[in-house]
């Protein structure tokens, strides 16, 4: 079976704070690159109501600041989240369940990686992480359930809240900057870049998370990527184990694309 990765958006606002517990009725909308999105269950464990996603993915669910949220589909691995300040103020949540990519076929080459210590990673890949409206965690298909270690993923949510099956911003860089910048290689053959297509879904988010983080103009998202692979780009940048220097030259070269295309 595939692996998948969800990603929760979350539409950030400003939040008054209250000791009381409030309790408001949030629109959700689960998006999959399949078709089954009737019957997804969406379980409030903290209030012990739910709700059951209908044929277009859409659910209502009533909820309060910290409610732990359970997400259960027979197909899928269980995942949970905790319902934060702007969740609740915007109302809004949305749920990707995307297919994740098979590196095993891959040479890995390997030039920077994340520190191994914790809160010095967290730093390192803040300064990539901007805005403070994504939360990324993972699921598998039951079939091929394994252990994955509590990330923390952004200041927002450091130290109070650690997410469920978390993904960092390896793992965001894998699935979606990388299967991007791939499909933009003219020559892959010569590049020594792999045939994989980067899917709709995929596409849509990861040009969300060039616009959103490095302020690329939405209609510029391919003018940018393109420039990126000018001649001067070392293709080995978009083989796995090279994130961080990706994410680097991307924010060295977005302030330069931006400055020169005024």
């Amino acid at each position: 079976m595939k692996k998948i990765v969800a990603l929760i958006f979350l539409f950030l606002s400003i939040h008054s704070f209250s000791q009381e517990i409030i309790r408001k009725n949030i629109k959700g909308k689960i998006i999959v690159e399949g078709n089954d999105l009737e019957g997804i269950t969406i379980f409030n464990s903290s209030t012990k109501k739910g709700a059951v996603s209908n044929e277009i993915g859409e659910f209502d669910l009533l909820v309060g600041e910290n409610d732990s949220i359970k997400v259960r589909a027979l197909e899928y691995q269980d995942f949970d989240f905790t319902i934060n300040s702007d969740i609740l103020t915007s109302r809004k949540v949305t749920i990707f369940l995307l297919e994740e990519i098979n590196k095993l076929d891959e040479i890995i080459v390997s030039t920077r990686k994340l520190t191994g210590n914790f809160q010095t990673d967290v730093e390192i890949t803040n300064r990539f992480i901007e805005k403070k409206d994504v939360i990324y965690f993972g699921a598998k298909r039951n079939a091929e359930l394994t252990t994955i270690k509590n990330v923390e993923v952004d200041k927002m949510h450091y130290p109070k809240q650690t997410l469920v099956d978390g993904l960092n911003i390896v793992n965001v860089v894998d699935q979606l900057l990388i299967p991007l910048f791939r499909s933009e290689v003219k020559n892959k053959k010569e590049a020594g870049i792999p045939e994989v297509p980067v899917k709709a879904v995929k596409y849509y988010l990861a040009s969300n998370f060039l616009i959103n983080n490095f302020n690329i103009p939405e209609h510029r998202v391919e003018e940018f990527v393109r420039f990126v692979e000018d001649d001067t780009f070392d293709f080995k940048l978009l083989n796995y184990g090279n994130e961080i220097e990706l994410l680097e030259i991307l924010n060295q070269k977005s302030k330069t694309f931006l400055k020169k295309n005024k």
